[in-house]
């Protein structure tokens, strides 16, 4: 008999064998989505693999049907998310599902359609058009049936609009008497709208980008030793028109290409570009998509409408069936990890779709990552290198401020920004130029003091302090949600001395408003841009010259080219090298070149001050000089003396409960189930508290494992996290490659 092997839509992490029936023979393939009998129930599941037997003693029961018109998963990306499973050490269910949006994958969604008219019986349609046209009362009848005849199928809206008498009682006449008929006609949801864009041609290109292109058509050829390539090109050294003729190359030879961006990056702006080259002949695929439009471009891809896929993490897995390039932008990103099992990077799971697929990979970036910096080096990934910006514009003049010496730019004023960038503000207002004003942290204030006790405003979920903001009167906790009314006297001693530290973009936007007035503000950060349409509203304002300064978090650091952007202001440029993570001092040194790369991209070259209480920071330095090479040697050599990746793999097991004595119990016997895997080239540190002990009320603990032979240890860990019984209360996971360490 025909087997298939199916997981069903429980995380077990378990195959089981069905009898494919004769009369579904045919249409049972790997990928596809099935109905099949699970104890008692009746159960949904993808088939894994097919066999010609069993070997399972007991009976085989027979699948009970295929889903309906339900999307399968293309069998090509079957392998792709077993290997994710195995990798990620999470579920096979939790890796396939991942394979299928949920707009796809719950069969609730449907394709949208209209009723179109048309002629049913043309030779009797006719017939009444040339014995009626001359009588008044069949006029509108007439009318109707000529429209049909000339144009073809009609909706109703087209008809009103060519018949202007229309009347919907002369069309049911028609339709009674047999002369027209309906039909129904697929539509799909336009995620662009009424925007239109004027089409572009391709860029002659520079020497740099020439030699990257060269490289890039040999990789698609399959003649380079490697399929990956780091594309390490400076802020604006054109590395999405390197992208936009990759892909045109990728075209001409039959094949598809998807290109992810940042969420974050995944702006008007970038669409525009790739929409101005190629039409809207291309998918776009991200969170702001309604399910009915993620449901209609999963399909057009599906269907073959369209070759080119552009979007956020999850657009990786495109069903394009002759994948021929995949293009991840900005690939040093942590926004390309998922933070929920499958807990998988999309650059890594990339490269390894174009290793099953035959796929080129394309690794771009101005900071590239440790991981892929290192790859390049050992040869694993080929380099090609833009050191020039577009056009040989002159990188931006950097300069650092040193707060520690900086006094208050004016008697009263706030000390938040130097002389030097209030002058330079100035000066850009004065000759109708813009700026921006980077703060990576969102809020009015970081906390709540009162002065009398010393009382601070903590979450009582969490181990965070509340953050204040002055324009809705609230602390709110940014991990849980959390949200109160800002308290007007201390809640513990009853003062009303009490005073707001710290600084966040509202307070910058606050103290801004009065330094530059009458200067046109916006801010942007995640309190601000709530709705799917605010990001794009406050960037097209900017981007027409309505605002003289944009402030805001991260959100700004990346994807924006505004040439009429001359100064970025860096606040606090050392904020996040006090964090508990060895990528601290990277992730700074990216932010830092990222959004100074904001500045100079037009004629005039930019300027970029760094206000810092930490001058001598060699991160700082490094990236006041943007030096990447010399920061990325110091970074390398600081990884490699620590057994630090990439020279090892990080894997994190993070235990959860709100009975904290029950939880270091099971985490210490958790731990102790592993000893017998931890050999010379293996490190294990914990259980201990995580650095953000409390989260929603529950407790936080993690194991922190690194090492060079990790296979052996996580299967031991699939064992004990996926298939061992956990007890009640208590939450685990493993986060393999993680990219945080909070």
């Amino acid at each position: 008999m025909a087997v298939a092997k199916v997981i069903v839509d429980l995380a077990l992490d378990k195959e089981f064998d069905y009898e494919i029936p004769e009369e579904l023979a045919e249409r049972v393939k790997v990928g596809t989505m099935v109905s099949v009998p699970f104890g008692k129930s009746r159960r949904e599941g993808y088939v894994l693999s097919l066999a010609e037997t069993s070997s399972f003693a007991g009976t085989v029961k027979p699948i009970l049907g295929i889903c309906g018109d339900r999307a399968h998963v293309p069998e090509h990306l079957v392998a792709l998310g077993r290997w994710m499973a195995d990798y990620y050490c999470c579920t096979q269910e939790q890796a396939i599902r991942t394979l299928l949006p949920a707009a796809v994958r719950s069969g609730k969604v449907k394709p949208k359609k209209r009723k179109l008219y048309r002629i049913a019986d043309r030779e009797a349609a006719s017939a009444y058009v040339a014995v009626n046209a001359q009588k008044p009362a069949a006029a509108l009848r007439v009318d109707l049936l000529k429209v049909l005849l000339s144009d073809g199928a009609q909706p109703i809206e087209s008809l009103k609009a060519s018949v202007p008498a229309f009347s919907n009682s002369s069309l049911q006449t028609l339709v009674r008497k047999g002369m027209v008929g309906t039909i129904e006609e697929l539509v799909r949801r336009d995620v662009f709208g009424d925007s239109k864009v004027i089409p572009s041609k391709p860029l002659e290109p520079s020497k740099d980008q020439k030699k990257a292109l060269e490289l890039i058509a040999k990789m698609l050829r399959g003649e380079t030793p490697s399929h990956v390539l780091l594309l390490l090109g400076v802020t604006n050294s054109g590395k999405t028109e390197v992208y936009l003729q990759a892909i045109a190359m990728a075209l001409a030879l039959g094949k598809s290409a998807i290109v992810l961006v940042p969420e974050i990056s995944l702006t008007p702006q970038t669409v525009r570009r790739f929409r101005a080259r190629f039409g809207d002949e291309l998918s776009i695929l991200h969170s702001r998509l309604s399910d009915g439009e993620r449901f209609d471009e999963w399909n057009r891809i599906n269907d073959g409408e369209v070759k080119i896929a552009v979007g956020a993490r999850s657009a990786l897995f495109a069903p394009f069936r002759n994948l021929g390039l995949i293009i991840v932008d900005e690939e040093h990103e942590s926004s390309y990890k998922q933070s929920e099992a499958p807990r998988y990077s999309a650059r890594d799971v990339a490269v390894m779709r174009g290793k099953f697929e035959g796929a080129a990979v394309i690794l771009g970036s101005a900071t590239p990552s440790a991981e892929s910096a290192y790859n390049a080096e050992t040869g694993k990934f080929l380099l090609a290198r833009m050191a020039a910006q577009v056009d040989n514009k002159l990188p931006p003049h950097i300069r650092i401020v040193d707060q520690r010496r900086d006094g208050p730019p004016e008697p009263g004023k706030s000390t938040f920004f130097s002389p030097m960038l209030v002058e330079a503000v100035r000066d850009r207002m004065n000759r109708g130029e813009q700026s921006i004003l980077f703060l990576n942290r969102r809020g009015y204030a970081r906390v709540m003091i009162c002065e009398e006790c010393g009382f601070e405003a903590r979450c009582p979920d969490c181990s965070v302090t509340y953050t204040y903001s002055k324009l809705h009167e609230v602390l709110s906790c940014h991990l849980c949600g959390g949200v109160i009314p800002a308290y007007a006297a201390c809640p513990e001693c009853g003062s009303p001395k009490i005073r707001y530290a710290g600084l966040g973009t509202e307070k910058i936007e606050a103290v801004a408003g009065a330094v530059f007035h009458p200067a046109r503000i916006a801010r942007m950060d995640s309190d601000t841009m709530r709705g799917a349409d605010d990001y794009e509203v406050v960037l097209e304002r900017f981007r027409r010259g309505e605002l003289d300064i944009l402030i805001g978090t991260q959100m700004i650091a990346k994807g924006l080219h505004f040439p009429n952007v001359t100064l970025v202001g860096i606040i606090n440029a050392d904020l996040g090298l006090t964090m508990p993570d060895f990528r601290a001092s990277e992730r700074t040194f990216q932010l830092i070149t990222q959004v100074a790369g904001r500045a100079g991209r037009g004629d005039i070259r930019g300027e970029v001050i760094i206000q810092t209480h930490n001058p001598e920071n060699e991160t700082i330095l490094y990236a006041a000089n943007q030096d990447y090479d010399g920061f990325s040697k110091f970074d390398l050599e600081f990884r490699e003396l620590l057994d630090y990746p990439p020279y090892t793999h990080l894997i994190t097991v993070f235990f959860r409960g709100e009975d904290e004595s029950k939880l270091v119990a099971y985490a210490t016997e958790f731990t102790n189930g592993i000893q017998a895997y931890i050999h010379d080239e293996i490190k294990v540190a914990g259980p201990s508290p995580a650095p953000i002990e409390r989260i929603k009320g529950k407790f936080r603990y993690m194991l922190v494992i690194r090492g060079r032979k990790l296979k052996l240890m996580k299967q031991a860990l699939r064992i004990l996290a996926l298939h061992r019984p956990i007890p009640k209360g208590i939450d685990v996971y493993v986060d393999v490659d993680a990219q945080s360490m909070l």
